[in-house]
């Protein structure tokens, strides 16, 4: 198989195929498979790669446009194939007659079609008819044959496209195993501190809201370099968000339960890519509190980033991180959940099964992220 450089693969994924361009079904689901093929060659590059991480980090982003691609153009496929069987069976007479009567006219010989007992002007009369219907007939026919061979070509599409997103579901779960071994062995980021375990344990012990453990963050390092990253404040609102997903809780509202927090809460797909939004040093990462797993990133003094929720995160307090870098991935369903899930014609984004809770405290007072993070749609 040819192979192509990482990032000649990821800048080609990256420079046209998009879900949401107008395209027929077909079209959609095809172009979605040549992202995944694509994919598949740049994760064979990846892994020879210098910088492994940085380079898996993008194919698995691209395996997720292809993947979100390819369902997006199922679904599509699903519902016209189900808008052309319903429309067929409701033409079923008008159908079965139109049959007839070419079936009529195809049998009868030339001479008795432009012949009338009324004599030559009945004949002329009828000739004229029927150099007005015939052709209205054929236009009937070919409509009708048109529709039957995409309702044909979109049943054989949807086969092979469930077995390429079974391909990329299993490429992409590749790629997040050897990111976590990446992940592992990488020992060039710098450090700027020393995370002090003990003291970490007591900090947890001791705080009950996030706040409190906020506040006491700095007690944790030790042998803190001086100095802070570059200033991200003219960033403010253009902030990629963590993780491909839709807002589904903005901050202040009320979940289900009444608890209304000062984060958002972002629906993802299962197994997504959690990224850090800038470069930016790891204060804390681990169970806390009632948020699950967390990680906390500092891109400036006086400024963090807190997400929550996630099943795996990379990194280690005092560590600081390039922006875009992996800090984790989701829960949810393994490689057949997700087939199945893809498969649903239905899914329109609600199986978004994921939620990731996104906390933006500036000096150690919370702002609505959304101050900060640059998002094209909502829920």
């Amino acid at each position: 198989m040819r192979v192509l450089p990482v990032t000649c693969a990821i800048l080609m994924l990256c420079g046209g195929l998009s879900p949401a361009v107008a395209q027929d079904p077909a079209t959609a689901a095809r172009e979605a498979g040549e992202q995944l093929s694509l994919a598949a060659e740049a994760l064979a590059e990846a892994e020879g790669a210098q910088n492994r991480v940085k380079a898996l980090t993008q194919v698995i982003a691209a395996y997720e446009d292809g993947l979100e691609a390819m369902r997006d153009g199922l679904r599509r496929a699903s519902l016209r194939e189900q808008a052309l069987g319903a429309e067929l069976q409701a033409r079923e007479a008008e159908i079965a007659q139109l049959l007839g009567v070419l079936s009529t006219m195809g049998n009868a010989p030339v001479p008795v079609l432009l012949m009338h007992p009324s004599g030559p002007v009945g004949t002329a009369r009828a000739g004229m008819i029927l150099s007005e219907v015939a052709p209205a007939l054929d236009a009937r026919a070919l409509e009708l044959r048109d529709k039957v061979q995409e309702l044909s070509v979109l049943r054989v599409l949807q086969q092979s496209a469930a077995d390429k997103l079974q391909e990329g579901l299993e490429g992409v779960q590749e790629a997040r195993t050897a990111l976590s071994t990446a992940m592992a062995e990488r020992t060039d980021l710098p450090r700027r501190f020393t995370e002090d375990p003990v003291r970490t344990a007591l900090l947890i012990a001791s705080t009950e809201t996030l706040e409190g453990f906020a506040s006491g963050l700095s007690e944790i390092a030790v042998d803190e370099a001086p100095g802070s990253l570059p200033d991200i404040t003219a960033r403010k609102g253009a902030l990629p968000l963590p993780a491909e997903g839709v807002i589904l809780r903005r901050a202040g509202e009320a979940d289900a339960a009444g608890v209304a927090r000062p984060g958002i809460l972002l629906a993802t797909r299962p197994r997504a890519l959690v990224t850090a939004p800038s470069a930016a040093t790891v204060r804390y990462r681990g169970p806390l509190l009632d948020y699950g797993n967390v990680i906390i990133l500092e891109p400036q003094a006086g400024i963090l980033l807190v997400f929550a929720g996630l099943d795996v995160v990379y990194g280690q307090a005092g560590q600081v991180l390039p922006g875009g870098s992996p800090v984790g991935l989701m829960g949810g369903a393994g490689t057949e959940g997700d087939l199945l899930l893809a498969a649903d014609a239905q899914d329109t984004g609600a199986r978004r099964t994921q939620t990731l809770y996104i906390e933006v405290r500036q000096d150690n007072s919370p702002v609505d992220p959304l101050t900060w993070f640059k998002t094209d749609k909502d829920g």
